[in-house]
């Protein structure tokens, strides 16, 4: 199956490489524009970006989504399915209608909790005792499309959004991993939100 990957920063990579190393056909990758940091503004690449030339896979970087160029992209590449992790941009229709097989996003809580971004973040602020990933399809409204896969772990008492976020990372390219298996086989379940 031809799969096209958002994503952006650190969170991404787990998932990303998950597919590399599952022998996955990665057509391609999306990700943030380049952004300049520290003191000396030098533009660095997204972590994402980086994981992806170090495997030779082709990176595309649209400043926008909505104007055209980038479905342009996305037919010249021809994925069967995209998938999208913490990649920044909400899609739109066009692109989510695109593949044969559907867009998915790995998603670091166990939705309907905490949709939208830094969802890691209000788990801990809130005192959650337990968080998890959710593998969902996509649709218009933001992370509100029907479930393939969730899987829970608790939250230590001491552990920082970091730690969390790092945990949660690899916990999502695991589940990724099944769910990509499950759409490839046909047996994906969808399961509507609460």
């Amino acid at each position: 199956m031809r799969i096209l990957f958002m994503g952006t920063p650190e969170f991404a990579v787990p998932s990303l490489k998950g597919l590399v190393e599952g022998g996955h056909d990665l057509c391609g990758v999306f990700s943030q524009p380049d952004k300049p940091k520290n003191r000396g503004m030098k533009l660095l690449e997204t972590p994402v970006k980086a994981y992806a030339l170090s495997q030779n896979i082709p990176v595309f970087q649209p400043l926008k989504l909505r104007d055209g160029t980038a479905m342009e992209l996305i037919r010249e590449l021809a994925p069967e399915l995209i998938v999208v992790a913490a990649y920044g941009r909400i899609l739109p229709a066009d692109i989510l209608d695109y593949p044969a097989k559907g867009c998915i996003n790995v998603h670091s809580s166990l939705l309907p909790a905490y949709r939208g971004s830094a969802p890691i973040n209000w788990a801990i602020l809130n005192g959650d005792r337990e968080t998890g990933v959710t593998i969902m399809h996509m649709a218009q409204e933001l992370d509100s499309g029907d479930i393939i896969l969730q899987e829970s772990t608790p939250i230590g008492p001491e552990e920082t959004a970091q730690e969390l976020y790092d945990r949660l990372a690899g916990l999502g390219a695991e589940l990724l991993l099944r769910a990509v298996e499950q759409l490839a086989g046909g047996t994906a379940s969808r399961t509507p939100q609460d």
